[in-house]
């Protein structure tokens, strides 16, 4: 079910309800008794299960500001050594 956001005309106060498309929206602010009007807002979508960019492509993890940068341990790169050669005779 959708939510709504609605404002009182007089004191401004905020009140969301979670409503189905043909109910009638609320008339009365629920503080002071005076009109309420619609707000416009953008819709907070959450889309669940598979075959969704978020659920596809997940973030890698990248350290926070608070957690220190993880640091890279250098290995030693073996160099490559021809083979020795037996003495010949």
């Amino acid at each position: 079910m959708p939510l709504y956001e609605y404002k009182c005309s007089s004191c401004s106060y905020a009140v969301e309800m979670v409503q189905k498309v043909n109910d009638k929206p609320p008339k009365k602010c629920p503080k002071c008794g005076c009109s309420l009007t619609k707000v416009i807002s953008a819709p907070a979508l959450q889309f669940k299960g598979n075959g969704w960019y978020i659920t596809d492509y997940p973030r890698k993890h990248s350290p926070s500001k608070d957690e220190p940068p993880e640091e890279k341990k250098d290995s030693p790169k073996k160099e490559a050594k021809p083979k020795e050669k037996p003495p010949s005779d």
